[in-house]
């Protein structure tokens, strides 16, 4: 145990001693000062859950000893006995330790307990996965926190150095036409439509501010390595199955806003209904599709089908050629909503959120006739830069965080 902590003494160094972004994700504050014993990131590859571990850690300005970093898909860490190196690290005069990609180690959850039960240190942790970080008792015994994708008003912000305020829902509801006219003016120079063109080509995901050529490429990479290592090693699928998993991504990019037939897809995928829900419920669990569900399944047992979505617009690029537009927007709004907020579908109208504001998702074009006469209902429109009447851009929903 001597000789594996001083090699990650020694790793801990070399990575914390990179070159970090300036910008720090709206999170960081709350993760840097929560007092909690232990912390917990969760989320999709490639959000900055590592960058965002390294900015805190640099942040303490503790010595290298009482301080350390690891990466538990190291080769050094393969069998690592988590629990018995928390320890040795705490008696070596260890007091904060960072954690990243733990879910490689087994049984994590039993050694993170057992710290917490009797050790004296601070633990951040991650994991690219959420499907094992977020189970109930994980979120009733640590603080947990999910750092989703970039919003829109983040990747200006890291790309284009335009310091902007996060909007409540509520304040864009209330007041969009005023916050659209004072975006655009601190804006100046920059239009904000070809900044969210931007966006949902490559402004999601924070390594894209590395290289936009290479962009693309990273992403695939990030896909692939969600399912052929992530989920293929936490679920113990075979890799014939991923391949199952990548062609269910890829029926979701081509489709319009799928409404789920089980047994089409069950069809195309030529595997059982049951393992299909299994493997959907994967997908959503790892961020790479969102699965919203009708709004009447709320109250009881319907057989409605439900909708799917990629879980953002950059995997579009990733995925198909020639994705439908209406499925871009509604995606957009889907993504970006489904942080913080409670999203079904309906009937009348594209999505019912939090339980009160119905929004329908459009083009310029789009008028209010689907909505009509329903109370709390929006119009979500693309291709506009500011309010036109009750109309709300879509893009301004990119500031909800």
């Amino acid at each position: 145990m001597e000789d594996l902590l001083e090699k990650a003494l020694q790793l801990s160094v070399l990575k914390t001693n990179q070159k970090l972004p300036d910008y720090k994700r709206f999170l960081y504050k709350k993760i840097k000062n929560n007092s909690s014993k232990i912390v917990g990131i969760y989320g999709a590859r490639g959000v900055g859950k590592t960058t965002l571990m390294l900015q805190v850690i640099k942040s303490l300005n503790l010595p290298a000893k009482e301080s350390l970093y690891i990466s538990c898909d190291h080769p050094i860490f393969t069998d690592l006995n988590l629990f018995e190196f928390l320890d040795f690290f705490s008696k070596k005069g260890g007091k904060v330790i960072f954690i990243d990609e733990i879910h490689k180690v087994k049984n994590f959850q039993k050694h993170l307990k057992s710290a917490y039960d009797f050790l004296n240190l601070k633990i951040y942790f991650s994991g690219s996965s959420a499907v094992q970080i977020t189970n109930p008792d994980f979120i009733r015994r640590y603080s947990m926190y999910k750092l989703p994708i970039l919003s829109l008003r983040e990747f200006i912000e890291l790309f284009y150095k335009v310091k902007l305020t996060p909007i409540t829902l509520e304040d864009i509801l209330n007041n969009h036409q005023v916050l659209s006219e004072e975006i655009i003016r601190t804006l100046r120079d920059k239009r904000i439509l070809a900044l969210f063109d931007e966006y949902n080509t490559y402004g999601a995901y924070p390594f894209s501010i590395e290289d936009k050529n290479k962009f693309l490429d990273k992403l695939q990479a990030v896909i692939d390595a969600t399912l052929y290592f992530d989920l293929a090693d936490i679920y113990k699928i075979n890799i014939d199955k991923i391949h199952t998993l990548k062609k269910l991504l890829i029926t979701v990019c081509v489709s319009k806003p799928l409404e789920l037939s089980i047994e089409k897809l069950a069809n195309i995928s030529n595997i059982s209904k049951a393992t299909l829900y299994k493997y959907l419920d994967y997908l959503s669990k790892a961020d790479l599709i969102l699965h919203i569900t009708h709004e009447a399944k709320r109250f009881k047992s319907v057989r409605k089908p439900d909708k799917l979505y990629l879980a953002n617009t950059n995997l579009f690029k990733a995925l198909c050629l020639e994705p439908d537009k209406g499925n871009i927007r509604e995606t957009f709004f889907a993504s970006m909503l489904s942080f913080g907020h409670k999203i079904y579908y309906v009937d009348r109208g594209d999505f019912l959120v939090d339980e009160r504001f119905i929004f329908e998702i459009g083009g310029k074009n789009k008028d209010f006739s689907q909505i009509k006469s329903i109370e709390n209902a929006y119009l979500a429109t693309d291709n506009i830069e500011i309010s036109l009447g009750n109309k709300i851009p879509l893009w301004l929903f990119g500031f909800l965080y």
